[in-house]
């Protein structure tokens, strides 16, 4: 292989984690403003799987290769940058192409990896921290002493959600599947943990909160969801909707997003301007990363693949038992393996 030639991770046709197929690709090249990064371990998230289903094309200007975040160390330096040099160890939120040996980002998107993590550790933060920071905090304004509702709590951004709610000092109330899922959202700071199959999230929130209900929930379901998170929101509540895993359509009463005067919006992290992204950054570098380098900040629980077995990954991911952050791993970070 060519010295400008790189292994990456290509979706060789919509469908199944079957289609994830290693390739040969040329190195990417760090334009102004952008800093190429030689990528230890790639974060694998929510929207790689709807990419590879064909169901989230990526941006006309962004990478066609998968992958949305990385750790890893500065390799080459665009014109215009300062904040960096080559030999940097960093995080960045990539607007695709993750899933390779090398990757350019915009240098804004980029932020040091935290001093006492891993870069597997640190692959596992861009993506879920990004998008908590930029829709419950920055959004929906959340603020010390409210009560938080997060649906899907033992996922990556469940999981990091209920942490960033947490260093705001909320009440923190998590939905999961099973007893494994229950006792890892407690570990990682949840206040209350639901088991949304056997119990209702809705009657438990109201008792949690003397029937005043939740101020912000955060959701990736949808579907009948919807109506339901209405019921279970205090008045002036927010909720976010991150995705529609239950499906797209929902039957939602009107009447009390009216009567308990409700905000409900929508988000997408990938498709927005490298401006906006750089804003995330810059607050998540001022309110968050002092709490990662102290020790504040729970560790996901992470399981590693190798960036060759990227489709042992997605089917890990498609998983109903699968819970925590999978990170795939690069030649240059083959000691942190562990599967």
């Amino acid at each position: 292989m060519s010295d400008q030639m790189m292994r990456a991770i290509a979706i060789d046709q919509p469908g199944g984690p079957e289609v994830l197929t290693p390739i040969d690709a040329p190195m990417p090249y760090a334009y102004e403003g952008e800093l190429v990064i030689k990528v230890h371990a790639a974060g694998v998230n929510r929207p790689d799987i709807l990419q590879r289903m064909g169901a989230y094309p990526p941006p006309k200007d962004a990478s066609p290769l998968p992958g949305l975040e990385v750790a890893g160390m500065v390799e080459k330096v665009g014109r215009g940058v300062t904040k960096f040099k080559v030999g940097d160890p960093v995080v960045a939120l990539c607007n695709g192409g993750g899933y390779a040996e090398y990757v350019s980002i915009p240098s804004g998107q980029t932020l040091p990896l935290p001093k006492g993590w891993t870069m597997a550790e640190g692959a596992a933060l861009p993506e879920t921290l990004f998008t908590v920071q930029q829709t419950i905090i920055d959004r929906a304004q959340l603020r010390s002493g409210k009560t938080v509702l997060i649906h899907g709590g033992a996922g990556g951004i469940g999981a990091a959600a209920i942490q960033l709610a947490k260093l705001k000092n909320c009440f923190v109330i998590a939905t999961a599947s099973s007893e494994e899922k229950l006792a890892y959202v407690t570990a990682v700071g949840a206040d209350l943990a639901i088991n949304y199959l056997t119990e209702d999230f809705i009657e438990k929130t109201k008792t949690a909160t003397q029937g005043k209900g939740a101020d912000v929930i955060l959701d990736i379901i949808g579907a009948d969801y919807v109506d339901r998170n209405i019921r279970a929101a205090a008045m002036d509540g927010t909720i976010v909707q991150l995705a529609n895993l239950g499906g797209r359509e929902a039957t939602i009463t009107m009447g009390l997003i009216v009567a308990k005067r409700l905000t409900l919006f929508g988000s997408t992290l990938r498709a927005q301007s490298n401006e906006v992204k750089s804003q995330i950054a810059n607050n998540l570098l001022a309110q968050v990363w002092p709490a990662l380098e102290s020790g504040q900040f729970i560790k996901p629980r992470i399981t590693t693949f190798a960036l060759e077995d990227a489709s042992k990954a997605h089917a890990a991911m498609d998983s109903a038992t699968h819970f925590g952050k999978i990170v795939l791993l690069t030649q240059y970070n083959q000691d942190e393996h562990n599967d």
